[in-house]
């Protein structure tokens, strides 16, 4: 196989077949003119291109993880899954580290298993209200919390 070109987008760049999910890493820091840092996070439930999360796992994941997680922290600006429907990139602002945002992500699951309902699952809140599987994401956080140990091994070795 070739050589692929650099590209913009830092997850492109990322080797897929090399890596070894679930993990946690940090996908992009940027410092803004102002001086403020921003930290992505690379949140990978499933292997790619052999597994990924169902679509309705995927939204209740989103809205349980948005909501929870700024329980946790302050810093969140954004919870978004990705489109392979393998994981989500959470944007902090602040320089922070994997090792510090981990136990925020481990409070947030252990807040999403205990939930009785996903938040704004409904017409008013939500565009597509009736998409979503409350017990689809507390196994999917479940299957994540369990494997807590090997967070930081991001790629197979």
């Amino acid at each position: 196989m070739t050589e692929q070109p650099r590209m913009n987008v830092e997850s492109f760049n990322l080797d897929h077949r090399t890596v070894a999910a679930p993990y946690l890493r940090i996908a992009d820091r940027k410092e803004l003119p102002g001086g403020d840092v921003l930290t992505k996070f690379d949140v990978r439930f499933t292997q790619p291109n052999t597994e990924h999360l169902d679509s309705e796992t995927v939204h209740s994941l989103e809205h349980l993880m948005a909501e929870h997680m700024r329980n946790h922290t302050g810093d969140v600006l954004d919870v978004s899954p990705m489109g392979c429907r393998t994981g989500f990139y959470v944007l902090l602002v602040g320089d922070h580290t994997t090792e510090g945002f981990a136990p925020i992500l481990e409070a947030t699951l252990v807040d999403l298993l205990a939930a009785d309902e996903v938040p704004a699952a409904n017409e008013i809140q939500c565009g597509w209200g009736a998409h979503h599987t409350l017990q689809g994401a507390k196994d999917a956080a479940r299957t994540f919390l369990d494997a807590r140990e090997r967070w930081g091994q991001v790629t197979a070795r």
